[in-house]
């Protein structure tokens, strides 16, 4: 994982993280400078940020705001004081409404971003000034330390590029903590389609289907907020196992980007995952990120021994033979 380290001074009153990169610092410098790359990682997983402002000049501002996989908003602000390309800038940190103003009675802090080169590729310290040692610990207990830590160790994949990240490495799935998993595929297609296969019933009736010699029956999906959903399998041959389904509410529907939802087997007592789906494209090709929330590390671990990682290769597989290739 890229970060090293992070640390709390209260007597500085300051929060720091380290962070190591195999890419050169110009590269480093070239993400926390573009708002369409910074969003990818700047929030930990479950909490991507979109900018809605970006004006990197010094005595100008930044707005954005992160969305959980539930569809609440939490916004930021920056006002940039300092600009040292390609070694460093610095802002003024303050959380903000949905206005993108500052909020009243919340923490705001000098936030210095340094860029290194070193013998490998690059390093990154990011170093927060606090007016008081009730701020800080506020920010602390809010979370920051966790977050910031998962939020930058996303960062290889996109210093990287989605190709050299994920291309010929099939699914895989990462175990993030007892209740997150993130499953990644990279898809050989552009984002629209990809899209598409994920939302559109007579497409998904065609790759969502686990191992060979089962049939989609049901497939009663409509992207939209708020919506139900219901999907049904069952097998060729009787002996290969038992029809089930599962069903949910879809929660956050961004189109072309984001779906998030709840699940639960239908007619069972498991307990319901909540399953976040993103996509990003670059260079042609389209990487699936699903990140998926478990009540408990035994939910995970009794779902993931079903093979379940097995069966999505096995239909994102499909996703690009029939669909892609088509």
């Amino acid at each position: 994982m890229p970060v090293t380290a992070v640390t709390t001074d209260p007597e500085a009153l300051t929060m720091t993280l380290e962070a190591e990169f195999s890419a050169p610092v110009e590269r480093l410098w070239s993400v926390f400078t573009d708002p369409e790359q910074l969003g990818r990682f700047w929030g930990p997983p479950g909490w991507p940020s979109t900018f809605t402002a970006f004006d990197f000049a010094v005595g100008a501002h930044a707005n954005y705001f992160m969305t959980s996989p539930q569809g609440e908003k939490s916004g930021g602000r920056w006002e940039f004081i300092e600009i040292d390309a390609p070694r460093s800038f610095a802002v003024l940190d303050s959380f903000a409404d949905e206005t993108g103003a500052p909020i009243e009675g919340m923490p705001s802090m000098r936030m210095v971003l340094s860029f290194e080169s070193t013998a490998t590729g690059s390093k990154l310290v990011s170093t927060s000034h606090f007016t008081s040692a009730e701020a800080l610990e506020q920010v602390v207990a809010m979370g920051a330390v966790e977050g910031s830590t998962m939020a930058m160790n996303q960062l290889d994949r996109v210093l990287e590029g989605l190709r050299a990240y994920a291309q010929g490495k099939g699914t895989r799935t990462e175990i993030l903590d007892d209740q997150h998993v993130r499953i990644t595929r990279l898809i050989e297609g552009p984002r629209d389609i990809v899209w598409r296969a994920h939302t559109e019933p007579e497409l998904l009736r065609q790759w969502l289907l686990g191992p060979d010699g089962w049939r989609m029956t049901v497939c009663d999906f409509t992207p939209e907020e708020g919506t139900s959903y219901r999907y049904a399998w069952e097998p060729d041959d009787p002996a290969r196992g038992e029809p089930f389904g599962f069903d949910g509410e879809n929660l956050v529907v961004v189109p072309g980007r984001r779906l998030t939802n709840t699940e639960r087997m239908t007619g069972t007592d498991y307990p319901a995952t909540l399953n976040d789906l993103s996509l990003e494209e670059e260079d042609g090709v389209t990487l699936v990120t699903t990140l998926i929330e478990y009540p408990d590390a035994e939910t995970r671990d009794m779902v993931l021994a079903t093979g379940m990682t097995d069966g999505m290769e096995a239909s994102y597989a499909r996703l690009e033979r029939v669909l892609i290739a088509a």
